[in-house]
Protein backbone atom coordinates (compact mmCIF):
# COMPACT_ATOMS: atom_id res chain seq x y z
CA UNK A 1 0.00 0.00 0.00
CA UNK A 2 2.40 2.45 0.81
CA UNK A 3 5.16 1.42 -2.06
CA UNK A 4 1.39 1.99 -4.57
CA UNK A 5 1.27 5.60 -2.73
CA UNK A 6 4.96 6.22 -3.30
CA UNK A 7 4.26 5.46 -7.23
CA UNK A 8 1.42 7.50 -7.54
CA UNK A 9 2.88 10.38 -5.70
CA UNK A 10 5.99 10.01 -8.19
CA UNK A 11 4.17 9.53 -11.11
CA UNK A 12 1.72 12.84 -11.07
CA UNK A 13 4.46 14.84 -9.38
CA UNK A 14 2.15 16.84 -6.96
CA UNK A 15 2.98 19.81 -5.52
CA UNK A 16 3.68 19.36 -2.03
CA UNK A 17 1.65 20.91 0.86
CA UNK A 18 2.64 22.26 4.16
CA UNK A 19 -0.14 21.00 6.77
CA UNK A 20 0.58 23.05 9.67
CA UNK A 21 -2.24 26.09 9.80
CA UNK A 22 -2.62 28.42 12.22
CA UNK A 23 -5.47 31.43 12.98
CA UNK A 24 -3.61 34.60 11.55
CA UNK A 25 -3.96 37.49 13.65
CA UNK A 26 -1.55 40.34 11.76
CA UNK A 27 -0.08 39.74 8.81
CA UNK A 28 -1.23 40.20 5.09
CA UNK A 29 -3.43 37.19 4.83
CA UNK A 30 -5.61 37.95 8.02
CA UNK A 31 -5.48 41.60 7.22
CA UNK A 32 -8.16 41.58 4.65
CA UNK A 33 -10.48 39.08 7.00
CA UNK A 34 -9.88 42.21 9.61
CA UNK A 35 -10.71 44.69 6.73
CA UNK A 36 -14.14 42.98 5.71
CA UNK A 37 -15.86 41.62 9.08
CA UNK A 38 -13.34 40.72 11.84
CA UNK A 39 -11.09 42.56 14.29
CA UNK A 40 -9.67 40.93 17.29
CA UNK A 41 -12.77 41.34 19.30
CA UNK A 42 -15.00 39.31 16.77
CA UNK A 43 -15.80 36.19 15.66
CA UNK A 44 -14.42 35.07 12.90
CA UNK A 45 -16.73 35.32 9.51
CA UNK A 46 -18.90 31.97 9.24
CA UNK A 47 -18.86 30.81 5.66
CA UNK A 48 -22.17 30.04 3.64
CA UNK A 49 -20.76 27.97 0.19
CA UNK A 50 -24.28 27.64 -1.81
CA UNK A 51 -22.87 25.72 -5.19
CA UNK A 52 -25.70 25.15 -7.86
CA UNK A 53 -26.35 22.52 -10.52
CA UNK A 54 -26.19 23.26 -14.69
CA UNK A 55 -27.68 26.65 -13.96
CA UNK A 56 -28.42 28.81 -17.17
CA UNK A 57 -27.98 32.48 -17.45
CA UNK A 58 -31.81 33.01 -18.23
CA UNK A 59 -32.63 31.48 -15.17
CA UNK A 60 -30.38 34.13 -13.37
CA UNK A 61 -32.97 37.41 -12.65
CA UNK A 62 -29.76 39.20 -11.42
CA UNK A 63 -28.02 38.73 -15.27
CA UNK A 64 -29.14 40.41 -18.39
CA UNK A 65 -30.46 37.46 -19.96
CA UNK A 66 -32.64 35.95 -17.38
CA UNK A 67 -33.98 39.82 -15.50
CA UNK A 68 -37.53 39.08 -14.28
CA UNK A 69 -38.69 35.83 -15.71
CA UNK A 70 -38.28 33.93 -12.84
CA UNK A 71 -39.35 33.66 -9.61
CA UNK A 72 -36.26 33.39 -7.21
CA UNK A 73 -36.35 36.35 -4.14
CA UNK A 74 -34.07 34.97 -2.13
CA UNK A 75 -31.43 34.65 -5.02
CA UNK A 76 -32.16 38.35 -5.92
CA UNK A 77 -31.65 38.86 -2.31
CA UNK A 78 -28.15 38.11 -2.47
CA UNK A 79 -27.81 39.75 -5.94
CA UNK A 80 -28.82 43.31 -4.77
CA UNK A 81 -27.19 43.54 -1.10
CA UNK A 82 -24.11 41.61 -2.21
CA UNK A 83 -21.56 41.67 -5.17
CA UNK A 84 -21.95 40.08 -8.59
CA UNK A 85 -19.04 38.87 -10.08
CA UNK A 86 -19.13 39.07 -13.74
CA UNK A 87 -15.85 37.66 -15.05
CA UNK A 88 -16.18 35.12 -12.49
CA UNK A 89 -14.76 31.63 -14.76
CA UNK A 90 -14.61 27.80 -14.19
CA UNK A 91 -11.28 26.55 -15.11
CA UNK A 92 -12.94 23.24 -16.04
CA UNK A 93 -16.70 23.08 -16.84
CA UNK A 94 -18.75 20.12 -15.93
CA UNK A 95 -19.30 18.82 -12.49
CA UNK A 96 -16.85 17.06 -11.05
CA UNK A 97 -13.49 19.07 -11.87
CA UNK A 98 -15.60 22.54 -10.80
CA UNK A 99 -16.17 21.10 -7.45
CA UNK A 100 -12.58 19.97 -7.26
CA UNK A 101 -10.94 23.21 -7.64
CA UNK A 102 -13.54 24.72 -5.86
CA UNK A 103 -12.76 22.20 -2.42
CA UNK A 104 -9.25 22.24 -3.01
CA UNK A 105 -7.61 25.48 -4.71
CA UNK A 106 -6.31 23.60 -7.57
CA UNK A 107 -6.64 22.62 -10.93
CA UNK A 108 -8.41 18.93 -11.67
CA UNK A 109 -5.36 17.92 -13.27
CA UNK A 110 -3.32 17.74 -10.06
CA UNK A 111 -6.31 15.18 -9.40
CA UNK A 112 -4.57 11.58 -7.68
CA UNK A 113 -6.99 9.23 -7.22
CA UNK A 114 -6.31 5.85 -9.48
CA UNK A 115 -9.07 6.17 -12.04
CA UNK A 116 -7.50 9.96 -12.93
CA UNK A 117 -3.97 8.07 -12.69
CA UNK A 118 -4.99 5.62 -15.05
CA UNK A 119 -6.41 7.72 -17.73
CA UNK A 120 -3.54 10.00 -17.76
CA UNK A 121 -1.23 6.90 -18.59
CA UNK A 122 -3.73 5.49 -21.14
CA UNK A 123 -4.08 8.43 -23.22
CA UNK A 124 -0.91 9.40 -22.95
CA UNK A 125 -1.87 13.07 -21.92
CA UNK A 126 -3.36 14.88 -18.88
CA UNK A 127 -7.76 14.78 -19.83
CA UNK A 128 -10.08 15.71 -17.53
CA UNK A 129 -13.45 14.80 -17.76
CA UNK A 130 -15.69 13.50 -14.42
CA UNK A 131 -12.80 12.12 -12.95
CA UNK A 132 -10.85 13.83 -11.08
CA UNK A 133 -11.75 12.96 -7.50
CA UNK A 134 -10.81 14.14 -4.25
CA UNK A 135 -8.71 12.02 -1.42
CA UNK A 136 -8.84 11.24 2.43
CA UNK A 137 -5.07 12.71 1.77
CA UNK A 138 -5.53 15.32 0.05
CA UNK A 139 -5.52 18.82 1.51
CA UNK A 140 -8.95 20.66 1.33
CA UNK A 141 -9.96 24.06 1.83
CA UNK A 142 -12.62 22.47 4.61
CA UNK A 143 -9.52 20.51 5.93
CA UNK A 144 -8.00 23.73 6.82
CA UNK A 145 -10.79 25.57 8.26
CA UNK A 146 -11.19 22.67 10.33
CA UNK A 147 -7.40 23.17 11.67
CA UNK A 148 -8.06 26.52 12.61
CA UNK A 149 -11.18 26.10 14.66
CA UNK A 150 -14.35 26.10 11.84
CA UNK A 151 -17.50 23.82 12.17
CA UNK A 152 -17.20 22.38 8.91
CA UNK A 153 -20.19 20.64 7.43
CA UNK A 154 -21.52 18.88 3.58
CA UNK A 155 -24.98 18.52 2.30
CA UNK A 156 -26.18 18.25 -1.18
CA UNK A 157 -24.80 16.76 -4.52
CA UNK A 158 -21.24 14.91 -3.80
CA UNK A 159 -19.76 14.07 -7.42
CA UNK A 160 -16.26 14.60 -6.52
CA UNK A 161 -15.01 13.13 -3.37
CA UNK A 162 -14.21 9.10 -3.91
CA UNK A 163 -16.36 6.64 -2.51
CA UNK A 164 -14.03 3.37 -2.50
CA UNK A 165 -17.07 0.55 -2.28
CA UNK A 166 -20.36 2.44 -3.33
CA UNK A 167 -22.06 0.36 -5.40
CA UNK A 168 -25.11 1.65 -8.31
CA UNK A 169 -28.56 -0.45 -7.57
CA UNK A 170 -29.79 -1.33 -10.71
CA UNK A 171 -32.79 0.74 -12.27
CA UNK A 172 -35.01 -1.46 -11.89
CA UNK A 173 -33.64 -2.56 -8.80
CA UNK A 174 -36.57 -4.10 -6.02
CA UNK A 175 -36.44 -1.84 -2.84
CA UNK A 176 -38.31 -4.42 -0.92
CA UNK A 177 -35.43 -6.51 -1.49
CA UNK A 178 -33.63 -6.19 1.97
CA UNK A 179 -30.61 -6.69 0.16
CA UNK A 180 -31.09 -3.92 -1.74
CA UNK A 181 -31.73 -1.72 1.12
CA UNK A 182 -28.76 -2.96 2.79
CA UNK A 183 -27.02 -1.29 0.19
CA UNK A 184 -28.43 2.00 0.31
CA UNK A 185 -27.11 1.44 4.35
CA UNK A 186 -23.65 0.57 3.12
CA UNK A 187 -23.50 3.41 0.37
CA UNK A 188 -24.90 6.03 2.92
CA UNK A 189 -22.03 4.96 4.91
CA UNK A 190 -19.52 4.91 2.82
CA UNK A 191 -20.27 8.38 1.38
CA UNK A 192 -20.41 9.67 4.89
CA UNK A 193 -16.98 8.22 5.82
CA UNK A 194 -15.45 9.83 2.65
CA UNK A 195 -16.92 13.24 2.60
CA UNK A 196 -15.52 13.37 6.22
CA UNK A 197 -12.62 12.41 5.40
CA UNK A 198 -11.36 15.32 3.72
CA UNK A 199 -12.76 17.50 6.30
CA UNK A 200 -15.97 17.67 6.94
CA UNK A 201 -17.52 17.51 10.71
CA UNK A 202 -21.39 17.00 9.49
CA UNK A 203 -22.19 14.88 6.36
CA UNK A 204 -25.73 14.63 5.44
CA UNK A 205 -28.16 14.74 2.49
CA UNK A 206 -26.04 13.63 0.29
CA UNK A 207 -26.49 12.78 -3.38
CA UNK A 208 -23.30 10.95 -4.47
CA UNK A 209 -23.72 11.60 -7.93
CA UNK A 210 -26.61 12.99 -10.14
CA UNK A 211 -30.18 11.85 -9.27
CA UNK A 212 -30.98 10.02 -12.01
CA UNK A 213 -26.75 7.81 -11.19
CA UNK A 214 -27.81 7.37 -7.87
CA UNK A 215 -29.74 3.79 -8.07
CA UNK A 216 -33.02 2.48 -8.48
CA UNK A 217 -35.80 4.47 -10.09
CA UNK A 218 -38.06 5.31 -7.39
CA UNK A 219 -35.17 6.95 -6.08
CA UNK A 220 -34.03 8.54 -9.16
CA UNK A 221 -35.77 12.08 -8.51
CA UNK A 222 -34.22 15.46 -6.54
CA UNK A 223 -35.42 15.97 -3.20
CA UNK A 224 -34.59 19.71 -2.25
CA UNK A 225 -36.56 19.56 0.83
CA UNK A 226 -34.39 16.76 2.06
CA UNK A 227 -31.15 18.81 1.21
CA UNK A 228 -32.60 21.75 3.03
CA UNK A 229 -32.91 19.91 6.05
CA UNK A 230 -29.53 19.09 6.35
CA UNK A 231 -28.56 22.30 6.15
CA UNK A 232 -30.70 23.12 8.43
CA UNK A 233 -29.63 20.75 11.01
CA UNK A 234 -26.52 21.95 10.86
CA UNK A 235 -27.68 25.18 11.30
CA UNK A 236 -29.69 23.71 14.45
CA UNK A 237 -26.79 22.41 15.95
CA UNK A 238 -24.30 25.39 15.49
CA UNK A 239 -22.33 26.63 18.71
CA UNK A 240 -22.88 30.47 18.58
CA UNK A 241 -19.31 31.01 19.59
CA UNK A 242 -17.67 28.27 16.56
CA UNK A 243 -17.41 29.73 13.53
CA UNK A 244 -18.63 27.67 10.88
CA UNK A 245 -18.04 26.28 6.80
CA UNK A 246 -21.17 24.95 5.03
CA UNK A 247 -21.08 23.51 1.73
CA UNK A 248 -24.47 23.87 0.62
CA UNK A 249 -24.59 21.64 -3.03
CA UNK A 250 -27.95 21.88 -4.66
CA UNK A 251 -28.60 18.86 -7.24
CA UNK A 252 -30.91 21.52 -9.14
CA UNK A 253 -31.61 22.54 -12.03
CA UNK A 254 -29.44 19.58 -13.48
CA UNK A 255 -31.69 16.91 -15.53
CA UNK A 256 -34.14 15.15 -14.37
CA UNK A 257 -36.43 17.93 -14.91
CA UNK A 258 -40.13 16.62 -15.42
CA UNK A 259 -41.99 17.33 -12.41
CA UNK A 260 -42.77 13.59 -11.63
CA UNK A 261 -38.67 13.51 -11.40
CA UNK A 262 -38.29 16.86 -9.54
CA UNK A 263 -40.71 19.28 -7.65
CA UNK A 264 -43.81 17.16 -7.98
CA UNK A 265 -42.13 13.74 -7.26
CA UNK A 266 -42.03 11.51 -4.57
CA UNK A 267 -41.33 13.72 -1.35
CA UNK A 268 -40.19 10.44 0.69
CA UNK A 269 -37.69 9.68 -1.98
CA UNK A 270 -34.29 9.86 -0.78
CA UNK A 271 -30.68 8.66 -2.75
CA UNK A 272 -30.47 6.69 0.73
CA UNK A 273 -34.36 5.01 0.47
CA UNK A 274 -37.16 6.48 2.01
CA UNK A 275 -38.34 8.90 4.50
CA UNK A 276 -41.12 8.16 6.90
CA UNK A 277 -42.87 10.94 6.64
CA UNK A 278 -42.62 14.44 4.15
CA UNK A 279 -40.46 17.21 5.61
CA UNK A 280 -41.56 20.39 6.52
CA UNK A 281 -38.50 22.70 6.16
CA UNK A 282 -39.48 24.76 3.30
CA UNK A 283 -42.84 26.22 1.28
CA UNK A 284 -44.67 23.75 0.84
CA UNK A 285 -44.14 21.99 -3.39
CA UNK A 286 -47.96 22.22 -3.42
CA UNK A 287 -47.99 26.25 -3.40
CA UNK A 288 -45.43 26.54 -6.42
CA UNK A 289 -47.83 26.27 -9.08
CA UNK A 290 -49.65 29.26 -7.26
CA UNK A 291 -47.02 31.40 -6.73
CA UNK A 292 -45.65 31.27 -9.76
CA UNK A 293 -48.80 32.11 -11.17
CA UNK A 294 -49.98 35.45 -9.29
CA UNK A 295 -45.99 36.42 -9.94
CA UNK A 296 -46.95 35.86 -14.00
CA UNK A 297 -43.79 33.52 -14.51
CA UNK A 298 -43.97 30.86 -16.66
CA UNK A 299 -42.18 28.95 -18.69
CA UNK A 300 -39.81 25.52 -18.61
CA UNK A 301 -38.14 24.77 -15.14
CA UNK A 302 -39.37 27.31 -13.16
CA UNK A 303 -40.84 25.27 -10.49
CA UNK A 304 -37.75 23.71 -9.84
CA UNK A 305 -35.96 27.41 -9.93
CA UNK A 306 -38.28 28.45 -6.69
CA UNK A 307 -38.64 24.82 -5.04
CA UNK A 308 -34.75 25.35 -5.41
CA UNK A 309 -34.78 29.38 -3.90
CA UNK A 310 -37.22 28.37 -1.32
CA UNK A 311 -34.35 26.19 0.34
CA UNK A 312 -31.80 28.68 -0.20
CA UNK A 313 -34.18 30.86 1.47
CA UNK A 314 -35.01 28.45 4.75
CA UNK A 315 -31.49 28.10 5.11
CA UNK A 316 -31.22 32.09 4.90
CA UNK A 317 -33.89 32.05 7.67
CA UNK A 318 -32.59 30.01 9.75
CA UNK A 319 -29.38 31.90 10.26
CA UNK A 320 -31.08 34.82 10.77
CA UNK A 321 -33.00 33.13 13.08
CA UNK A 322 -30.03 31.56 14.80
CA UNK A 323 -28.51 35.40 14.98
CA UNK A 324 -25.64 33.86 12.63
CA UNK A 325 -26.47 35.81 9.09
CA UNK A 326 -25.03 39.26 10.40
CA UNK A 327 -22.02 37.46 10.33
CA UNK A 328 -21.94 35.38 7.60
CA UNK A 329 -20.02 35.45 3.79
CA UNK A 330 -22.73 34.11 1.30
CA UNK A 331 -21.19 32.53 -1.73
CA UNK A 332 -23.21 31.77 -4.44
CA UNK A 333 -22.05 29.99 -7.32
CA UNK A 334 -23.34 27.51 -10.38
CA UNK A 335 -20.73 24.70 -11.06
CA UNK A 336 -19.81 25.92 -14.72
CA UNK A 337 -21.59 28.02 -17.57
CA UNK A 338 -24.13 26.19 -19.57
CA UNK A 339 -24.39 27.58 -22.98
CA UNK A 340 -21.16 25.12 -24.09
CA UNK A 341 -20.66 23.25 -20.87
CA UNK A 342 -18.37 20.40 -21.50
CA UNK A 343 -15.47 22.75 -23.70
CA UNK A 344 -13.28 25.86 -22.66
CA UNK A 345 -15.42 28.02 -24.48
CA UNK A 346 -16.77 31.46 -23.09
CA UNK A 347 -20.63 29.89 -22.98
CA UNK A 348 -18.66 27.33 -20.79
CA UNK A 349 -16.48 28.69 -18.58
CA UNK A 350 -17.84 32.36 -18.39
CA UNK A 351 -19.89 32.03 -15.48
CA UNK A 352 -20.91 34.87 -13.02
CA UNK A 353 -21.39 34.28 -9.29
CA UNK A 354 -21.95 36.24 -6.32
CA UNK A 355 -20.80 37.01 -3.03
CA UNK A 356 -22.92 38.67 -0.13
CA UNK A 357 -22.74 39.98 3.65
CA UNK A 358 -24.46 42.26 5.89
CA UNK A 359 -23.88 46.08 4.31
CA UNK A 360 -22.20 44.69 1.47
CA UNK A 361 -18.55 45.15 0.27
CA UNK A 362 -16.47 47.99 -0.83
CA UNK A 363 -16.07 46.90 -4.29
CA UNK A 364 -19.82 47.53 -4.94
CA UNK A 365 -22.73 45.71 -6.48
CA UNK A 366 -20.59 44.67 -9.75
CA UNK A 367 -17.20 43.77 -9.82
CA UNK A 368 -15.87 43.00 -13.44
CA UNK A 369 -12.21 41.59 -12.17
CA UNK A 370 -11.48 38.38 -13.73
CA UNK A 371 -11.14 35.67 -11.21
CA UNK A 372 -11.47 31.90 -11.30
CA UNK A 373 -12.96 28.91 -9.13
CA UNK A 374 -9.56 27.95 -8.04
CA UNK A 375 -9.35 31.01 -6.15
CA UNK A 376 -12.04 30.16 -3.69
CA UNK A 377 -10.01 28.26 -1.74
CA UNK A 378 -7.20 31.23 -0.61
CA UNK A 379 -10.10 34.09 -0.63
CA UNK A 380 -12.32 32.08 1.88
CA UNK A 381 -9.04 31.43 3.84
CA UNK A 382 -8.06 35.06 3.74
CA UNK A 383 -11.66 35.78 4.60
CA UNK A 384 -11.39 33.73 7.88
CA UNK A 385 -8.07 34.94 9.12
CA UNK A 386 -6.04 31.54 8.38
CA UNK A 387 -2.51 31.74 7.43
CA UNK A 388 -1.81 29.43 4.32
CA UNK A 389 1.23 28.90 1.92
CA UNK A 390 0.52 30.68 -1.66
CA UNK A 391 1.99 27.56 -2.83
CA UNK A 392 -0.70 25.44 -1.66
CA UNK A 393 -3.07 26.55 -3.95
CA UNK A 394 -3.41 27.13 -8.05
CA UNK A 395 -5.56 30.24 -7.22
CA UNK A 396 -4.97 33.27 -5.77
CA UNK A 397 -7.03 35.42 -2.69
CA UNK A 398 -9.23 37.98 -4.20
CA UNK A 399 -10.06 39.65 -0.88
CA UNK A 400 -8.52 42.68 -1.69
CA UNK A 401 -11.36 42.67 -4.35
CA UNK A 402 -14.24 42.93 -1.63
CA UNK A 403 -12.19 45.61 0.27
CA UNK A 404 -12.01 47.67 -3.21
CA UNK A 405 -8.60 47.45 -4.00
CA UNK A 406 -8.83 47.19 -8.08
CA UNK A 407 -5.02 45.16 -8.47
CA UNK A 408 -5.63 42.23 -10.89
CA UNK A 409 -5.59 39.01 -10.01
CA UNK A 410 -4.34 37.13 -12.20
CA UNK A 411 -1.45 37.89 -15.13
CA UNK A 412 -3.16 34.94 -17.46
CA UNK A 413 -6.06 32.31 -16.63
CA UNK A 414 -5.80 28.48 -17.55
CA UNK A 415 -8.73 26.18 -18.33
CA UNK A 416 -8.86 22.30 -19.21
CA UNK A 417 -11.30 19.89 -20.11
CA UNK A 418 -11.23 16.68 -21.98
CA UNK A 419 -8.81 17.00 -24.78
CA UNK A 420 -8.09 20.76 -24.78
CA UNK A 421 -6.69 23.20 -22.91
CA UNK A 422 -6.82 27.18 -22.93
CA UNK A 423 -5.59 30.11 -21.82
CA UNK A 424 -6.81 33.71 -21.66
CA UNK A 425 -4.10 36.73 -21.51
CA UNK A 426 -5.59 40.38 -22.04
CA UNK A 427 -7.93 40.50 -24.84
CA UNK A 428 -7.05 37.00 -26.54
CA UNK A 429 -7.61 33.16 -25.78
CA UNK A 430 -5.80 30.32 -27.24
CA UNK A 431 -7.13 27.01 -27.48
CA UNK A 432 -5.44 23.71 -28.22
CA UNK A 433 -7.33 20.92 -28.99
CA UNK A 434 -5.50 17.19 -29.02
CA UNK A 435 -7.04 13.71 -29.57
CA UNK A 436 -4.73 10.75 -28.98
CA UNK A 437 -3.58 9.19 -32.18
CA UNK A 438 -4.94 6.10 -30.72
CA UNK A 439 -8.35 6.70 -31.18
CA UNK A 440 -8.00 8.63 -34.32
CA UNK A 441 -6.97 5.10 -35.99
CA UNK A 442 -9.80 3.59 -34.59
CA UNK A 443 -11.85 1.83 -37.26
CA UNK A 444 -15.21 2.20 -37.68
CA UNK A 445 -16.54 -1.32 -36.44
CA UNK A 446 -14.50 -0.28 -33.03
CA UNK A 447 -16.42 2.87 -33.06
CA UNK A 448 -19.34 1.43 -33.43
CA UNK A 449 -18.95 -0.87 -30.82
CA UNK A 450 -17.65 1.91 -27.98
CA UNK A 451 -20.97 3.81 -29.25
CA UNK A 452 -23.78 0.98 -28.38
CA UNK A 453 -22.05 0.53 -25.02
CA UNK A 454 -22.80 3.80 -24.45
CA UNK A 455 -26.15 3.53 -25.87
CA UNK A 456 -27.53 0.30 -24.31
CA UNK A 457 -26.27 1.89 -20.80
CA UNK A 458 -28.27 5.19 -21.02
CA UNK A 459 -31.59 3.44 -22.64
CA UNK A 460 -31.97 1.40 -19.44
CA UNK A 461 -31.36 4.54 -17.39
CA UNK A 462 -33.89 6.25 -19.09
CA UNK A 463 -31.15 8.79 -20.15
CA UNK A 464 -31.30 11.14 -23.20
CA UNK A 465 -29.04 10.32 -25.78
CA UNK A 466 -27.92 12.07 -29.02
CA UNK A 467 -26.24 9.59 -31.25
CA UNK A 468 -28.50 6.45 -31.65
CA UNK A 469 -26.37 4.52 -34.63
CA UNK A 470 -24.04 6.91 -36.53
CA UNK A 471 -20.26 5.73 -35.32
CA UNK A 472 -19.19 8.12 -38.50
CA UNK A 473 -20.00 11.36 -36.15
CA UNK A 474 -16.46 13.15 -34.60
CA UNK A 475 -15.58 13.31 -31.43
CA UNK A 476 -16.59 16.12 -29.08
CA UNK A 477 -13.63 18.32 -26.88
CA UNK A 478 -14.29 16.03 -23.84
CA UNK A 479 -15.71 12.18 -25.10
CA UNK A 480 -13.88 9.77 -27.40
CA UNK A 481 -17.78 8.96 -28.32
CA UNK A 482 -18.65 9.54 -32.15
CA UNK A 483 -21.14 12.43 -31.93
CA UNK A 484 -19.95 13.62 -28.27
CA UNK A 485 -22.73 12.62 -24.98
CA UNK A 486 -25.56 14.21 -23.58
CA UNK A 487 -23.64 16.57 -21.15
CA UNK A 488 -21.99 18.53 -24.21
CA UNK A 489 -24.30 17.99 -26.53
CA UNK A 490 -25.46 21.74 -27.03
CA UNK A 491 -21.71 22.66 -28.26
CA UNK A 492 -20.61 19.99 -29.74
CA UNK A 493 -19.20 20.73 -33.53
CA UNK A 494 -21.20 24.59 -32.82
CA UNK A 495 -18.79 26.90 -33.32
CA UNK A 496 -16.94 27.26 -36.59
CA UNK A 497 -13.45 26.68 -34.94
CA UNK A 498 -14.39 23.71 -33.04
CA UNK A 499 -12.26 21.02 -34.50
CA UNK A 500 -9.42 23.03 -35.74
CA UNK A 501 -6.41 21.94 -33.34
CA UNK A 502 -5.14 25.62 -32.64
CA UNK A 503 -7.61 28.09 -32.15
CA UNK A 504 -7.09 31.75 -31.20
CA UNK A 505 -9.53 34.85 -30.40
CA UNK A 506 -9.75 38.52 -29.37
CA UNK A 507 -12.50 38.18 -26.88
CA UNK A 508 -13.44 41.74 -27.21
CA UNK A 509 -13.79 41.84 -30.46
CA UNK A 510 -15.22 38.60 -31.16
CA UNK A 511 -16.83 37.55 -27.23
CA UNK A 512 -18.73 34.50 -29.11
CA UNK A 513 -15.55 33.15 -30.80
CA UNK A 514 -16.81 32.90 -34.30
CA UNK A 515 -13.47 33.74 -36.05
CA UNK A 516 -10.16 31.61 -35.58
CA UNK A 517 -7.06 34.06 -35.72
CA UNK A 518 -4.67 31.27 -35.66
CA UNK A 519 -3.95 30.87 -39.27
CA UNK A 520 -4.21 34.51 -40.02
CA UNK A 521 -0.67 35.63 -40.94
CA UNK A 522 -0.88 39.00 -38.95
CA UNK A 523 -1.51 36.94 -35.43
CA UNK A 524 1.51 34.75 -35.59
CA UNK A 525 3.45 36.50 -33.16
CA UNK A 526 0.75 36.66 -30.96
CA UNK A 527 -0.70 33.11 -31.17
CA UNK A 528 3.38 32.54 -30.26
CA UNK A 529 3.57 34.06 -27.21
CA UNK A 530 0.06 32.40 -26.00
CA UNK A 531 1.49 29.12 -26.98
CA UNK A 532 4.42 29.98 -24.87
CA UNK A 533 1.80 31.38 -22.03
CA UNK A 534 -0.08 28.18 -21.95
CA UNK A 535 2.99 25.80 -21.91
CA UNK A 536 4.19 27.46 -18.91
CA UNK A 537 1.01 25.87 -17.35
CA UNK A 538 1.34 22.27 -19.24
CA UNK A 539 4.55 22.28 -17.78
CA UNK A 540 3.48 23.03 -13.90
CA UNK A 541 0.87 20.14 -13.77
CA UNK A 542 1.76 16.27 -14.22
CA UNK A 543 0.46 13.79 -17.37
CA UNK A 544 1.83 16.01 -19.89
CA UNK A 545 -0.31 17.67 -22.70
CA UNK A 546 1.03 18.05 -26.74
CA UNK A 547 1.43 21.44 -27.83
Amino acid sequence: MIEERENIMNTINRRQFVKSVSVGTLGAVAFSSILLSCNNKQKRPNILFIILDDMLQEQCNFLPRGKGKNLTPNIDRLASKGTVFMNQYTSAPVCTPSRFSCLTGLYAARARNKHFVNETKKMGQNVVQWNSEILADDITLPKLLKEAGYRTGFVGKNHVVAAEGWKQLAFDADLNDPQNMETLRKNRELVQTAVKSVGFDYAESIYHKNPENTGAEALSVHNMDWITKGAIDFIEAQNKDQSFFLYFSTTLPHWPDQPERSWNGNPLATSDGFLEKPLNVQPARETIPQRLKEAGIDGDNKENLLWMDDGIGAVLKKLEDKGLLDNTIVFFFNDHGQDAKGTIYQGGILNPSIIWKKGGFKCGSVSKIKISNVDFGPTILSLAGVNYKKDQFDGKSFAHILNGIKEPVHDSMFFEMGFTKAVIKGKYKYLALRYPQFALDWTLEERREILMEVVERRKKREQPIVNYDDPSLPFSHIMLLPGGSKAEYESTGKLPGYYDPDQLYDLEADPGELKNLANDFAYKDILKDMKKELKKYIDDIPGGFPL
